[in-house]
């Protein structure tokens, strides 16, 4: 570890501030072509754990539907700290492994599906239309739990992760590509968050 990552750990301990429970990281196929891409995702998860997260959830997104299986498939693979659970876009089994990979979850997709379903117990008579509240749609989310801290490499831009859920996330943009990310990063992202004041939409 270098002196500005002594640095950055110091102003960590030093600090009161609450951590994130929950850190979602979204990242891309192409990230996971890069060499050593699965041991910056090990690596990332520890930091996560190690900096006070109790979840931690990864959204792989991809362009090509074909590598879905495949990319499971390393993924299920992984020596993560933690259970994982790794899921594609048709698994409909839920768990509660502390760390969770999505693989080719659209988040608008997901929420289609939420819709569709609703409709469906509405039309048979299992719900009442007024009955429908938002936790109601978070229940039948594939991540359900709402992350507290979104960290996104390489863009701008969330990749259709989790719209519903991150409404209320602090987001997190770095120009630092995947195959970059050190500890010094996801110490920033950390102290970021500690830094702001969570308004939950108020």
């Amino acid at each position: 570890m270098g002196l500005y990552d002594l640095y950055l750990e110091a102003r960590y301990r030093r600090r009161d501030d609450p951590s994130p429970k929950h850190v979602a990281i979204t990242i891309t196929e192409r990230d996971l072509l890069e060499q050593d891409a699965y041991v910056s995702l090990k690596n990332t998860l520890e930091w996560a754990l190690e900096y006070g997260a109790e979840r931690v959830t990864v959204s792989v997104s991809v362009l090509d539907q074909a590598v879905i299986p495949t990319l499971k498939r390393e993924l299920q693979r992984l020596e993560a700290p933690r259970r994982v659970a790794v899921y594609g876009p048709h698994d409909t089994e839920d768990t509660d492994a502390p760390i969770q990979i999505g693989v080719g979850l659209g988040g608008k997709q997901e929420f289609m599906d939420v819709v569709r379903d609703l409709s469906a117990d509405v039309d048979d008579g299992t719900i009442d239309p007024d009955s429908i509240d938002g936790e109601m749609i978070s229940e039948r989310l594939m991540f359900p739990d709402e992350p507290d801290l979104l960290i996104k490499t390489g863009a701008n831009r969330l990749s259709d992760f989790a719209i519903w859920q991150s409404v209320y996330a602090e987001l997190y943009f770095t120009d630092v590509n995947w195959r970059d990310f050190r500890k010094r990063d996801f110490l920033r992202a950390v102290l970021d968050y500690q830094d702001r004041q969570r308004r939950f939409g108020q």
